[in-house]
């Protein structure tokens, strides 16, 4: 369980890390959205290959993966949609669009995208015996965009940058605890009630990308989202293959 929790935290490592970066350099939006559409490529494929189909391998009907899956995006649907009501809607957007978020959403916002992802991490430990390389890369990436449009809406709303990295290291201890939580869960519930867990994890996930990281990718990057996207994809697919 402590693996799980440091493996957690690396991954979370990128949510402090972008916050430095944030603090010191201002990255143009393009760059922003492609480093964004990447880890829905990592992300997407680290699903799929080191989740879904060792989950399947698991699982006695492939029709409860199939209803765990679903249950785990609607689950994900309804925290953000609550987040959304406490001021979430707009985290990591930057500049005007930045106005309309709270300090409070972000911060909701940022715990609810990443417990699935670092909870994951835990769970591979259980199935696969190790940690992914592919996915604990993708789960990084896609936690530095996050964090970057986030520190930079809430350092312009007045917030001191103690505060806000306060914040980031609490969000990373919180990624660390969800990561040994899904170990435990997984080494308790056995292999068959184990992959319906990791199946509802992969819903969620596969809700957050499509409801939050790739419509923000797109509107930051544009005609090379989809370039950026598959590059994502192949990197962690030979990452997944090679490793």
């Amino acid at each position: 369980m402590a693996e799980a929790a440091f493996w957690g935290f690396v991954g979370a490592s990128a949510l402090v890390i972008a916050a430095e970066v944030a603090f010191r350099v201002d990255l143009a939006s393009m760059s922003v959205g492609l480093i964004m559409a990447f880890g829905v490529g990592t992300l997407i494929s680290s699903i799929a290959f080191e989740l879904v189909e060792p989950a399947l391998d698991l699982a006695d009907d492939p029709a409860v993966l199939v209803l765990g899956m679903l249950a785990g995006s609607v689950v994900f649907f309804l925290g953000d949609r609550l987040v959304a009501s406490l001021g979430g809607a707009r985290r990591g957007k930057r500049g005007k669009d930045a106005a309309g978020g709270s300090g409070l959403g972000i911060v909701l916002g940022t715990i609810l995208d990443g417990v699935p992802e670092s909870a994951v991490l835990g769970m591979s430990l259980v199935t696969l015996g190790e940690v992914g390389p592919a996915l604990l890369c993708a789960v990084w990436i896609s936690n530095f965009p996050e964090s970057l449009g986030a520190t930079v809406d809430m350092r312009d709303a007045g917030r001191s940058r103690t505060w806000i990295r306060v914040m980031w290291w609490s969000i990373a201890g919180v990624s660390a605890a969800a990561a040994a939580v899904g170990y435990a869960l997984v080494s308790a519930a056995g292999a068959h009630a184990g992959a319906v867990v990791e199946a509802f994890a992969a819903g969620a996930l596969l809700t957050m990308i499509a409801d939050e990281m790739a419509p923000e990718a797109f509107g930051k990057s544009h005609l090379y989202t989809g370039l950026a996207t598959t590059a994502g994809f192949v990197a962690a697919f030979l990452l997944t293959t090679l490793g």
